[in-house]
């Protein structure tokens, strides 16, 4: 075993930022599935209710490195192309 002190320090230090980044990333994935599932029950309302807060969570997630930029852009592209056929189906 390691008796470094920095070393401890850095074992301590990536415990915690696994423990932060686990709870963004299940936070996020919630919050894509509550979108998602408004987005199958044809709910336009509450899935344009939602759809702040999903991006948000999205571009935070991206700026704190949980996922890449790209697929944080190719993540709200497609959920909003969804809500849009939907909406446009509804009104149809």
């Amino acid at each position: 075993m390691v008796k470094h002190r920095s070393v401890l320090k850095r074992i301590r230090q990536t415990r915690r930022r696994t423990l932060i980044n686990q709870i963004r990333k299940t936070r996020l994935k919630n919050q894509i599935k509550a979108f998602r599932r408004a987005l199958a029950e044809n709910n336009v309302a509450l899935a344009e209710q939602l759809l702040p807060k999903t991006f948000s969570l999205i571009d935070r997630a991206a700026k704190w490195g949980i996922i890449k930029k790209n697929t944080a852009a190719r993540y709200k592209s497609r959920l909003h192309r969804r809500l849009l056929q939907l909406a446009a189906a509804a009104k149809a």
